[in-house]
């Protein structure tokens, strides 16, 4: 069974990656705010990443925009599916078997 992610308000991600920015160490940022070390050195990361100043990964936008693009994609995987079921249906029905080539 997944794990699944706590949320936290952006305000409060903001806070803790400008203590960190201060060189507040991530441990006891953790310590401090009740949340595990590896979450605060992955806000740093993605503040980082959005503001520009890295480029090892994808900014919050692009994460957001593959994950619709992901969501639209699977969208239309299965309404390619279903027509083509569709299409092989009516097919059956009607007795006749739509060419499969063009003669253009």
């Amino acid at each position: 069974m997944p794990k699944t992610q706590k949320r936290y308000p952006a305000e409060f991600k903001e806070q803790v990656v400008e203590l960190a920015r201060t060189g507040r160490s991530a441990r006891s940022l953790a310590k401090e705010f009740v949340v595990t070390d590896n979450t605060v050195r992955n806000w740093v990361k993605q503040a980082g990443l959005d503001r520009g100043t890295r480029s090892d990964g994808l900014t919050t936008e692009e994460k957001q925009e593959l994950a619709r693009l992901r969501r639209e994609n699977r969208q239309l995987k299965l309404e390619r599916d279903i027509l083509s079921k569709a299409a092989a249906w009516f097919a059956r029905e009607t007795g006749s078997i739509p060419n499969g080539s063009s003669n253009s």
